[in-house]
This record gives C-alpha cells, structure tokens and sequence, in this order.
C-alpha cells in the first residue's frame, strides 16, 4: 500500500548514455526505467523514490565526461547509472571518487578499468577477463596450438588481450601476432589486414571488437574466402551478445559456422513475462524502431537499477546533500570547485552489502564487481545460434560438443570435421628448411653444388627420413631445403647457429643430424628423435691373449689348480685305504704303493688306469670321481682352445676419469656440442683434438695420445655407429654413454606442425621403411659384431666346480667313514686291549701292523687261496712249496684255551705278512 506523498523523499540520479544513435543506450534507458517502476510497484511502504536525470553522451568520452560533470556539480545526484564505454568510463570514475559518489555501470566491461581502484565504481555487467578461461576452454577442446585475436584498436579492445594471451598460454596455445583494427578503418584497410592473416600458417581467429566493426569484419572475410572450410572464428560476449540478440539475416549469414561465448542467463518464467512486456513498452516510446530484442545489456540494466534502488532505501536520506569545497579565488575550473556527497560512503557500503535475485540470477557485488556466472557457448547456423555447451568457472565445458542431444558444430564450409586450425599459407611459399653444410660424415647429410648451374642437391640419411616422414602426414606440405653456407659453399657457421636461423625465421624448420638439447629447446621446438640417443666413447681394442709357453695354465684360476691337485691326492689315498687289504694291484712292496696309489688317482684324468678296484666302496668313489674328472676335463679343453684360437679383445681404456688423471688426449667431432661436454668433464681444452671426418677419426685413434693423436673419441651414438661399421675390428664403444635425446627436426616455438611431424616420426621409425633407409644409406653391417656383446673367455675358477668336488669330497670321506668302522668290528677281538699295562704306543703300533696286513677273510684272498691249491698258481724258483702253515698262539690269561692251530695261506705276500713274531705276542 502505497504512503502518502508527502512522506516520500526523491533521490536524484544521474544516468549517462549514448542515446542519439545508439540502441543499446536506448534499451537499457528503457530497462531502467521498467526497473524502477516494477520496484517501487512492489515496494509500495519504502520511503525513498529514485528521480532519474537523463544525459546523451552523444557516443563521446568528452561528452560522457561532461555530462557527468553537470550531474555531479549542478544537478548534486547520488549516483550515476552508466556510461556506455569503458573509454567513456575511465574519466567518470574519476569524478565519481572525486566526488564520493557511485558510479554503477552495466556495459562497460574492459578489465582495465579495474586497476583503477576506485571504491566508488561498481561493474554491474561481466568483466571481459572473466570470458577468456571459456575461449582457451574451447582452443584446448580442439587441440588447436595457436590462435590469432582481432580486435579493436581502444581501451575496450586492448583490456582484454593481456588476460586471452595469459589464458591461451596456459592451455599451450601461442598467440604468433595480434590483428589490430582502427575503430575508423576503412573496408580497404580490413581487406589489407585479413589478406595478411591468410599469408599465415594460423586459422584460429578471436574476435573482440564493438559489433559495428565486427559486421563489417566478417563481411569483408567472408568476401575474400576466409569463412570457408579450415578456418574457425570464435566471437567474444560483445558481438555474440549483440548479434544474437537482434538476429539480422545479411549479418549472420557473413559468419556461418562461428562459435560465440555469452553470458548464461537462465530461462524463468519472470524473464519471460518481463521480456513480452519489454518489447510492447519499447515499440510504443520507439515506434521508429523495427524488430528491437532484449539483450543482456537491457537485463543487467535492469538488475542495476533495481540494486540501487535497494541501496538508496538502505542507506537513508540522513545526508543527501553536498560539502562544498573552499577554493581560492584563483581556482574557478569546474573540477576545482566540484563537491562532495555526504551520503557517497553510506550508498557504497549499502550496494556493498545488497544482495537479490534479479532478472538475471543472483545478484551481488564483491569489491566492487558483479560476480561471473556461467558462459554459453553458440554456434552460428542458420539465422541465428545454436546452443552447443557451457562454461563454468569450477567445472570447464560441462555439456560436451557430442552430447546426448546430437548437437555438434557446424564449422565454416558447412562441414562438421573440427579443422586443424592451421594451413599452408596461401600466399604460394614453400617451407624454408635450412640444412647443415660441412665437409665430413656426408652419410647424413650431403650438399652438392653442380657447377655449371649452381644447382644444389641436398640428400643423407637425415634428408630420406624427413622426405617420408612428410609424405606419411595426411596433408600436401610444400617445402624446399637451403643450405646453411657461405657464397663460395663454405659452412656458414655452427648447428648452433644454424639452429638460431629459425628463431630468427630466416628458416621455417632444420633437417639434418640436429640433436636435441637443453639450449637449443630454448629458441626452437624438436619434434621427436628418429635415432639413437647418447653419446659414447670410442677406444682402440687390442688382443688380451698372450700366446706364451705358460699359456696351458690359463683356462684354470689358482685356486681351482691347487683344489684340483689336493683332491687327485686325496682321492687315490682313499682308493689304497679302500683297496691294500683286498687287492693284488695294490700290495706292493711299502716303497711302491704311493706311487701306486697317485698313479692310480691321476690316470683317471685320461682313463687310463690299469689297476682294478675289488671293493665297492672303492667302486663308488672312482664312479664319482670319474665324473669330476670328466666334467673338469672337458672345460680344461674348451677354454684352452678358446684361449688358443679366439681373440680376446679389450679396450685399452674403460674410465673416462683415466683418461682425465693420465692427461691424454681425447677426441671430438667439429663443430659439435660435445666440446662443452668433454670441458664440464675436467679435460683441458689443449687436450681436445677435433676431427671432421671418419677417416680422420680412425688415423688419430690409430696414433695414439702420445703420437700425435688420440687414446680416445667422444661423439653421439648415430656417428659412432657409423665409424664402428668401418673400423669394428679395431675399436669398440664403451659404456657410460652420456645421456642426449637423440636428432630431431627444428621448428619454431609453438608451431602447428610439430605434433604432426612427431606423430609421423614414429610411424616411419616403428615400420619398415626406417630400415629401408638404414640399409640403403648404411648398408649392411652385419660383419661387424656388437662390441657391447664381444665374446670374452674368462679363467675357469673354482666358484664354477665347487659343488662337483663337495660332491666327490662327501662321497670319499663316506667311503673312508664305512670301512673304518667295518674294519674297528672285524678286528675287534684282536684290537681289544688284554692287558692294561700296555702303552698306547704299543697299541697303535699294532692296529697299524693289523691295518695294512692283508685280509685273508676277503673274498679275494679267498679265491686266490682256491687258485693255489688248483695248480693255478705256481711258486717261484726257490720259495717253499704251497702248505698250510701252522702258527702257534700262546694263551693269554683270562681267555681262557686259546691255544689253536691257524691255517693260512701260503702265497709269498701271505707268507710275509702272516709271519707274526710270537714274542711280540707274548708281550701282549
């Protein structure tokens, strides 16, 4: 219920637009104004009522200026609703702080007026900083790599394009150049500017411009081609805001296929009834004017208006007047003379604080700025724009371009392929591809110059591989290759500088054997290496083997030597121990049978022992035995003749800090980036000797550091590889390799084709057509062996046969263990100790007597005794005839008869043996 109108207090406010020619202006005056009526319709009971004094900036910074300063000084308003630019903007925002009073702007959006810092200014629209997260969103969508903005020459244009360039970076984008247009250009001067952006490889174009200028833009592109299939035009909130609000057919039928980014202001129910009555409202006060839409200008005019209402009723109307500010006499300019509002400071911290839903969702100011909200993302088809996605600020494109709904974009040409964002420029160059010039390794890259025509004639490795790599892209890519030399063909300087001429763009790429490095990545993009990477050292081998008299003890280590021997020893004691109380071969006279024994033992390394083993045990240990002599004999010969007739190549040098302590002196390929390498390893540079060819390279190695030449080369793996496929036999490439990424062909910064050409790389390296290139630049080289897998023959030690002699070991100290034991219970009567008095002496000295005595309970004495009494075995001239001795034994007490007649065999070993002395048995 409205109060009565004495109680009501008008608040006077300014409002600055363009209003002569400009609809945008008249649109959000008309908002205002709805604004103000709905408000105060609904808010009957408040007691302020906002009186709004309207001044035409007629479209000029001075004019806004102006007018703004007639409000402020004459008319003393409590705020100021505008103006239309962000130009117009920078000048009242300083009258405003002068004046303490708000300045609340719904269009002007160039973020360079925030680092005004003025407390008394509030951007009731979206600061253009806040769009470009959603336009690098899309360039990165893509995999677009560049992206050229186009826009107008003032501080509308140029505010943004710090925070687009910044945004574009941090989605590895590059901005190669900035299309700037005059708000004045003529159609011939944006005819002359867009025929210079065809002569560039980038098709990605940002637009960021007043529509006015945009429409004639697009007209004049779309004249000369450059909205067709390849290219992408990619609109800011201005023009799309504009042009899609009030569609018009001649404007958008220019830009068919463009993506545009605007402010989501979601569809309500209030929106819509507000938007009807809007358009009845304004072709009523402009009946001139045909066809007028809403736009978000007209909202957020709307929203502003309504906000300060708010503000005014919060902040009351305690101080609504002006301080005077005393001048001298002296000072009579109008700025001198302006005053300040005392309610300034309240009205700010009020709009501050004010927060509602408006038309165009939640409303609220934080420093100073309407908070960002969500972008929409329009494609241009038809007469108007599709939605394809949104942008947010947490969340990125939160509806993808292939979505449930089948929507997808409709680019220039009427083609739904997404283009590269790139082409080969028009304007009919060829790629500059400079190539390296020098006098060595011509295997990679080759220049010859025909004399007659001064022809050049480029080829190589390097050259085969680049030629098929750009043959696998799936586009045409027109190139030529240009010498890096001098007028008489000599080089004209170093990779290094060579690599710098791109960076210069005196060459669009390099091919050639260009390694990748860490200073060279500084100026120039690589793409991926097509060789090996790292870089070796190259020394001479020589043969290990000295071919002396002595030679036959090197297959075997001392250790393994000596083991061997002791256990020949070993075992053939074992073997007598086991055998000389059973077998003839071993009853020999006491002189004889260690030489028996170890003959018996060390026979076995050719198996030619004659002597038979009767006992079992003796059986088992010579079994096992046999095997390790076996084994042992067949690496013996194996290493022998390795050792006798392979060579045995060794590097002369292993350690480059050997090289670094002797002082030698070491080699390096000229002109290459191992100088520095060799330098940061500690060499003196007077010990550095550069070589240019392979030739030069194997005499220097041949010489030696204290001929004249070298004890060592230093180079990249790709040459070492080259030289070993000519001099393998004579030198060797010997680890650690120095880590590098390999050759790789040189681009400028950010180029488009980099990641084509890397794709490309590796399809041609991991097929067939790389050893095509190999074999026909290399040939083969299979002759050569890897020096990295050289065959060595090494000593054989006793870590290789340690288990074979535990095995032998074990098996004869069991052997020994059982017939011991056999042997302590067979003649246990005999071994008993019968009389206590008997010294320990005489006790052993008769288990030894017993011990090699022999067995004539053995089944072998007991065939021989057989033999004899069969006439088998006759006795010599001389020895007694073959009888049964008989051996008196005496009693011995406590034994009790004893006394027996023994026979034994009567054969001339038995006879000795068995031939006791009775005394001595007495003593027992």
């Amino acid at each position: 219920m409205a109060k009565n109108s004495t109680s009501i207090i008008p608040v006077k406010v300014g409002v600055v637009l363009d209003l002569d020619n400009d609809l945008d202006g008249k649109i959000g005056l008309s908002c205002i104004n709805m604004s103000l009526s709905d408000f105060y319709d609904t808010h009957g009971d408040y007691k302020t009522r906002l009186v709004l004094i309207t001044r035409d900036s007629k479209n000029d910074v001075a004019g806004a200026a102006a007018a703004a300063l007639d409000l402020i000084k004459n008319v003393e308003v409590q705020a100021i609703i505008g103006p239309t630019t962000s130009m117009q903007a920078n000048f009242v925002i300083e009258l405003g702080e002068k004046a303490q009073v708000p300045i609340i702007s719904f269009s002007a959006s160039s973020p360079s007026l925030t680092s005004i810092r003025s407390p008394f200014f509030f951007r009731a629209t979206q600061n253009d900083s806040t769009q470009v997260n959603a336009i690098s969103a899309l360039v990165q969508a893509f995999g677009w790599r560049e992206a050229v903005p186009i826009y107008i020459d003032n501080e509308y244009g140029q505010g943004v394009i710090p925070y687009l360039t910044d945004a574009l970076q941090a989605v590895d984008a590059r901005v190669p150049y900035r299309s700037v247009m005059s708000p004045s250009a003529t159609d011939d001067q944006i005819v002359s500017e867009l025929y210079k952006l065809m002569t560039m490889q980038t098709r990605v174009f940002i637009v960021h411009m007043f529509p006015s200028l945009g429409a004639r833009v697009f007209a004049k592109a779309k004249e000369i081609g450059m909205v067709s299939e390849g290219y992408v035009w990619i609109m800011t909130d201005g023009l799309t805001a504009e042009f899609f609000s009030s569609p018009n057919a001649s404007v958008t039928n220019t830009m068919q296929g463009a993506l545009g980014v605007k402010p989501y202001v979601p569809r309500t129910k209030d929106l819509e009834t507000f938007r009807i009555r809007w358009k009845r409202k304004f072709q009523q006060d402009n009946p001139d004017i045909v066809d007028a839409e809403l736009n978000i200008f007209g909202l957020w005019a709307y929203d502003a208006a309504t906000a300060l209402a708010l503000a005014v009723e919060k902040a009351g109307t305690a101080n609504l007047g002006f301080q005077k500010t005393n001048v001298s006499s002296n000072s009579s300019t109008d700025l001198a003379t302006l005053g300040v509002s005392l309610n300034g400071p309240n009205l700010v911290q009020a709009l501050s604080n004010i927060s509602f839903k408006g038309l165009t969702g939640d409303y609220l100011f934080d420093n100073g700025q309407l908070q960002s909200s969500a972008f929409q993302i329009i494609n241009v088809n038809g007469n108007g724009g599709r939605e394809i996605g949104f942008w947010t600020s947490t969340k990125g494109i939160v509806k993808t371009l292939n979505s449930t709904n089948n929507m997808t974009v409709i680019w220039p040409g009427d083609t739904t392929s997404v283009p590269r964002g790139w082409e080969i420029p028009t304007n009919g160059k060829k790629l500059r591809i400079g190539v390296p010039v020098k006098h060595g390794f011509s295997e990679f890259v080759k220049v010859t110059i025909d004399p007659s025509s001064n022809t050049k004639t480029v080829a190589g490795y390097s050259i085969d591989v680049f030629d098929s790599v750009v043959k696998a892209l799936p586009y045409a890519l027109p190139y030529e290759y240009i010498p890096f030399a001098k007028p008489d063909g000599e080089p004209a300087g170093t990779y290094n500088d060579l690599i710098y001429q791109v960076y210069l763009k005196k060459f669009d790429a390099v091919v050639g054997d260009t390694t990748i490095i860490f200073n060279r990545s500084q100026y120039v993009d690589f793409t991926l290496p097509y060789t090996e990477s790292g870089v070796s050292m190259i020394v001479p081998i020589v043969d290990s083997n000295s071919k002396n008299a002595w030679v036959f003890l090197r297959p075997l280590t001392w250790d393994l030597w000596v083991t061997s021997f002791c256990f020949f020893i070993f075992v053939g004691f074992v073997i007598w121990v086991l055998e000389h109380r059973i077998n003839e071969d071993f009853r020999v006279p006491a002189s004889h049978q260690a030489g028996t024994s170890f003959w018996f033992s060390f026979s076995t390394m050719v198996f030619a022992q004659r002597e038979t083993v009767v006992s079992n045990l003796s059986r088992a240990v010579v079994i096992i035995w046999c095997f390790v002599v076996l084994i042992l004999t067949q690496s013996y010969t194996a290493s022998l003749a390795s050792l006798l007739t392979v060579q045995q190549l060794r590097p002369t040098v292993t350690d480059v800090n050997e090289l670094i302590k002797k002082g030698e002196y070491v080699g390096y390929r000229e002109g290459s980036f191992v100088q520095g390498i060799l330098l940061d390893l500690g060499f003196a540079e007077s010990k550095l000797i550069v070589y240019s060819t392979t030739e030069q390279w194997g005499d220097l190695l041949s010489k030696g550091s204290g001929n004249g030449g070298i004890a060592a080369a230093f180079d990249e793996v790709p040459y070492t590889r080259l030289f070993l496929s000519k001099y393998c036999s004579k030198y060797a490439m010997i680890d650690p390799t120095f880590k590098t990424d390999g050759f790789g062909f040189a681009f400028p910064k950010g180029s488009p084709l980099v990641p084509d050409v890397s794709r490309a790389v590796l399809y041609i390296t991991e097929g067939d057509k790389m050893k095509e290139i190999e074999k026909a630049r290399f040939g083969k080289q299979s002759n050569c062996p890897d020096s990295s897998t050289s065959v060595t023959s090494n000593s054989l030690s006793l870590k290789s046969f340690w288990g074979l002699f535990l095995i032998a070991g074990v098996a004869s100290l069991l052997a020994l263990i059982i017939f011991i034991v056999m042997f302590v219970y067979k003649e246990r009567k005999v071994l008993r100790p019968l009389n206590s008095t008997v010294s320990i002496r005489r006790k052993v000295s008769n288990f030894f007597r017993i011990f090699i005595q022999r067995d004539l309970k053995s089944h072998t004495s007991r065939k021989s005794g057989l033999n004899d009494s069969e006439g088998t075995s006759l006795p010599s001239m001389g020895e007694p005839s073959p009888s049964a001795y008989s051996v008196q034994t005496t009693s011995f007490p406590g034994d009790g008869d004893l006394s027996s007649t023994k026979s034994v065999d009567s054969s001339p070993d038995c006879q000795t043996s068995q031939e006791f002395d009775t005394g001595k048995l007495i003593d027992l």
